[in-house]
């Protein structure tokens, strides 16, 4: 298939990398800016559960923990149905950049999906991104 694979994202955060480390791994952080409501047991083969006031859920499973640095987790992919084994990758990297952070997001997998199902989770996410990277810096600013 000649679908590309993967979205990647690159924001530059004004905060520290140990207080971004925190709204990526932490019930607190990712109930306020990434969904309403989240549990995480922060390990690899850990789990992560999110949940949004409008109803849709996500289980995550979390693959790699090197903090203050990777956070990396795979996940149900968007429009397939719930019980469908395929999974994305979601990859957090964060590398200080002088009192800031940059951080880079990279979901990856897309290329196994269907056509009928590529074109509604690769767009979907893409947008889904932008807006939730938004909200998290939005989050670390009043924080």
């Amino acid at each position: 298939m000649g679908f590309p694979d993967r979205i990647e994202r690159v924001v530059e955060i004004a905060h520290p990398p140990a207080k971004v480390w925190a709204a990526l791994t932490t019930a607190e952080g990712l109930g306020t800016w990434f969904g309403n409501d989240a549990t995480i047991d922060l390990r690899p083969g850990g789990s992560a559960h999110m949940t949004w006031n409008d109803g849709p859920t996500a289980d995550m499973r979390i693959e790699r923990v090197e903090e203050p640095s990777v956070f990396g987790f795979t996940w149900h992919i968007y429009g397939l149905p719930e019980d469908d084994p395929r999974r994305t990758y979601v990859e957090f990297t964060l590398e200080p950049v002088g009192a800031g952070t940059r951080l880079t997001v990279v979901e990856s997998g897309f290329a196994q999906l269907p056509d009928d199902a590529f074109t509604g989770a690769y767009e979907g996410n893409t947008k889904g991104w932008a807006s939730e990277l938004g909200e998290l810096v939005d989050y670390l600013d009043v924080a």
